[in-house]
């Protein structure tokens, strides 16, 4: 087994996390925020716009069995790339398209991927996607973890 860990910004974790949940290969999934200054951010410090992170999943993966690229294609298919820092009605920096690259490898493959698809017209505008190495991720409150599962719901309003 060749255990990775990946990390993606799509707007809010919740549905991000129950679709990317849902693919075989995929060991586990946490939500939480990267790409700030603050320490130990909170939900409602994040939410202020004012710390610098993204609402982020964190995969934890078997790339013996779903390639990093794979993971790419979903995470490009879970929300529109092309909405700067917003998703639906969800707004701010925190909602921001980001791929943070675990390694020098993952970085190649996530700029590869955004220009396949600019190079292929999947999208009609520009993609606002941004990819950055990654840094510390800091986990959420508990009860942000599978969301929608516990409360029986398959997705939210994205």
């Amino acid at each position: 087994m060749a255990v990775e860990k990946a990390t993606f910004g799509a707007g809010c974790f919740w549905g991000v996390e129950a679709r990317l949940n849902e693919l075989s290969g995929v060991l586990d999934t946490a939500v939480g925020y990267e790409g700030g200054t603050l320490e130990h951010p909170t939900y409602k410090d994040v939410c202020t716009d004012r710390t610098g992170h993204a609402e982020v999943v964190e995969v934890t993966f078997d790339n013996a069995r779903l390639t990093y690229d794979a993971l790419l294609d979903q995470f490009f298919a879970a929300h529109d790339p092309t909405q700067l820092n917003r998703q639906g009605p969800d707004w701010g920096t925190q909602y921001r398209s980001v791929v943070f690259a675990n390694s020098e490898a993952q970085f190649r493959e996530a700029k590869a991927k955004i220009a396949e698809l600019t190079a292929a017209g999947v999208y009609r505008n520009a993609i606002a996607t941004v990819v950055e190495p990654a840094s510390t991720f800091w986990k959420a409150e508990e009860y942000h973890q599978r969301y929608l599962e516990k409360r029986n719901m398959v997705a939210c309003h994205i």
